[in-house]
């Protein structure tokens, strides 16, 4: 793997040299897009606005537009923005690992230790083990300020690039329902929940949606036309919830006998 940002850790005044590595791959199929007439590919350019020629990736710079003129930037200008979060993730504080909501969740990356960072990166991921807590930092990377968190994964540090407050929309925007429900309906749905509840393993879930796309693909490559499925899933009526909660516990336990 080839790391994607190089600097340290700091907590306290300990401070570990690191690497950072992506940790997921998007499993997406890789498809193009093509003009319909001729499926010749469709490319994009990056052209000049005023002279309508292409422009190499060596002669883009990034400007801030002010009033009426560009502020070209320069790599010094980002780096001198904050030189300590471009070159250092700073551990500011410490919270339980179930404070944090799902929903700011992003992207992760495992940290590995650079040369002479051994024992302190030990230091670190043995006592957030024991503590069960998180580290909340930030960094700059890409130009761009990181809010993260600093866990355990298997036997590596991981950091959890996080969302800011401010990125996620407030829930009031969204039209919810204040129909009641009542508690003998609560229980049935809890009860149901419970008979489901297992012990996560991933590892079970597999892509099925990429599989299937492929043997599409396979099959209409070699002339032959896929049938398509239909999936008839319609909403279960107000007057037949506990009817429906019934039959999905019954189908439960007759699969389990």
């Amino acid at each position: 793997m080839r790391s994607i940002w190089n600097g340290s850790i700091s907590f306290g005044l300990v401070s570990i040299p690191v690497k950072l590595y992506s940790g997921s791959e998007d499993r997406r199929i890789d498809l193009d897009m093509l003009d319909s007439s001729d499926h010749a590919r469709i490319r994009y350019k990056r052209v000049n606005e005023n002279t309508g020629e292409e422009v190499e990736w060596k002669d883009i710079v990034k400007g801030f537009k002010k009033d009426d003129k560009y502020i070209v930037l320069e790599d010094e200008d980002f780096e001198q923005a904050n030189v300590k979060k471009s070159k250092t993730i700073d551990i500011e504080e410490f919270i339980e690992e179930d404070q944090v909501a799902e929903v700011l969740y992003k992207k992760p990356y495992f940290i590995e230790p650079q040369k002479e960072g051994n024992k302190s990166y030990n230091l670190l991921r043995d006592a957030l083990k024991k503590t069960k807590k998180l580290g909340v930092a930030t960094f700059v990377m890409r130009q761009k300020e990181n809010l993260s968190l600093i866990g355990v994964y298997e036997n590596a540090l991981v950091l959890h690039v996080i969302r800011f407050a401010d990125e996620i929309r407030p829930t009031k925007e969204l039209n919810l329902p204040d129909t009641k429900v009542s508690k003998k309906e609560v229980d049935m749905a809890q009860s149901l929940i419970d008979q489901h509840t297992t012990s996560f393993d991933f590892k079970k879930y597999k892509d099925v949606y990429n599989k299937q796309l492929m043997k599409i693909i396979e099959a209409k490559s070699s002339g032959k036309k896929s049938k398509a499925r239909k999936v008839d899933s319609k909403p279960t009526p107000a007057k037949d919830l506990m009817a429906q909660l019934k039959a999905s516990l019954e189908r439960k336990k007759s699969k389990a006998s």
